[in-house]
């Protein structure tokens, strides 16, 4: 840290040089990690939410009633969606994402397992899964064991049932899942699970407010929320397409009683009782506001608008990238999410030049593609895209050999 102080034009300025270094999360150009909407209303009203809450302390409950209040409306918001009966304590809590809420599931199926006097539980999740279920297992001394997937990148059911043992402790499904975008048989692998008397965690951490707007609107999806039977946990991301910046999860339990299992109680402390239901303690109110904000303001039907948005934005894109000589998607994607293979062209070349025409795609390893996260911001630029991604398909180099890296 230098010594002298800085005016804050200056500090202001130098950070306004520094962003234009990253992608423009606003600029419909970048295909992940940011879901914008186009929408000026809803960005303003969530700048205004966290200024009204942005230095507030999620820590402590009591000192923050209100701020309590409006978590267990996000919580209890996102249940009714996924079809949770309505209970006193919600059956779940905020985490800071995806990854936070399946470490939250995870060590409570290693908690129920343990009781069981398991001494090495084992997660069960298919390869398509999350990193986060090998981090659980890294972090909470678990043992990960990974499902093959079908010819349809979908989570084999007759390996998952080959690979139950007595220690297993949980089995994963995605609904959907990230490098493909195509819905796990979740009712065959919750049944499994239930016969084996053993959670199943559902990561709808990009479907989770996605899908249940979909099936009002009248698209098929198959089921995979709490209406099925053997489905103990849901994890859902508000700040994906809940359109709510970051760090705001949700990690719900099918019973409020499993709650206590992620829930950390420590007495022993001059300070009083510490006691916190996921892994940080002081945390930003700031995201969990914004999500109550925003699910106020959209409401169902104004989600239902988005999707309704998003699933056209998405059909241009699916049936442009038909036209497209050499190029395919991957399996049978059930939403907004597209991996693309080509058996005739580099698509990593492909990438590199997308990416001097300022695209931001994503590059997938199983099968060697591309990925495309798409948003409702990208309706405006569907035409663009597909014109220079059909270019690139014929005018390329060889590949850079820039790898594929989500984090």
């Amino acid at each position: 840290m230098q010594s002298r102080s800085r005016p804050t034009a200056e500090v202001l300025g130098e950070l306004e040089l520094l962003r234009e270094e990253d992608p423009e999360v606003h600029g419909k150009r970048l295909f992940g990690l940011v879901y914008p909407t186009g929408d000026a209303e809803l960005e303003a009203l969530v700048h205004d939410a966290y200024e009204r809450f942005l230095f507030a302390n999620a820590l402590n409950p009591l000192r923050f009633p209100a701020l309590a209040r409006i978590e267990k409306e996000v919580i209890a918001m996102a249940g009714d969606l996924v079809h949770r009966a309505p209970t006193e304590l919600h059956g779940g809590t905020m985490t800071s994402g995806g990854t936070e809420s399946i470490l939250m599931s995870m060590l409570v199926s290693r908690e129920r397992a343990r009781a069981r006097g398991i001494e090495h539980p084992q997660i069960l999740a298919p390869l398509s899964a999350h990193p986060s279920y090998a981090k659980a297992a890294h972090y909470f001394d678990m043992d990960y064991v990974a499902v093959p997937l079908d010819s349809g990148y979908r989570a084999d059911v007759a390996a998952a049932q080959g690979l139950v043992t007595e220690n297993t402790c949980v089995i994963v499904a995605s609904a959907y899942t990230y490098p493909h975008g195509v819905m796990d048989p979740v009712v065959e692998l919750a049944a499994l699970a239930a016969e084996n008397g053993i959670g199943c965690h559902v990561d709808a951490c990009i479907g989770g407010f996605v899908l249940p707007f979909m099936e009002m609107l009248g698209h098929p999806v198959p089921p995979w929320d709490f209406r099925v039977e053997g489905v103990t946990e849901i994890s859902m991301d508000v700040h994906k397409y809940g359109y709510v910046p970051k760090g705001a999860s949700v990690i719900l339990h099918r019973d409020d009683d499993w709650i206590w299992h992620q829930t950390f109680f420590y007495d022993k402390w001059g300070a009083g009782l510490y006691a916190t239901p996921a892994i940080a303690g002081a945390r930003s109110g700031a995201p969990t506001v914004a999500a109550w904000a925003v699910m106020q303001h959209l409401g169902l039907d104004g989600y239902k608008a988005l999707v309704a948005d998003l699933c056209a934005t998405v059909a241009r894109v699916r049936t442009g990238i038909g036209a497209i000589g050499g190029l395919q998607i991957v399996g049978e994607p059930i939403g907004p999410l597209l991996a693309l293979r080509s058996e005739e062209v580099d698509l990593y070349a492909v990438a590199d030049v997308m990416d001097e025409w300022g695209w931001h795609l994503n590059r997938n390893t199983d099968p060697y593609g591309l990925h495309l996260m798409i948003s409702p911001a990208h309706r405006d630029v569907v035409d663009e895209l597909l014109t220079d991604l059909a270019d690139a398909m014929s005018h390329h180099g060889p590949s850079k050999g820039k790898p594929a890296r989500y984090a």
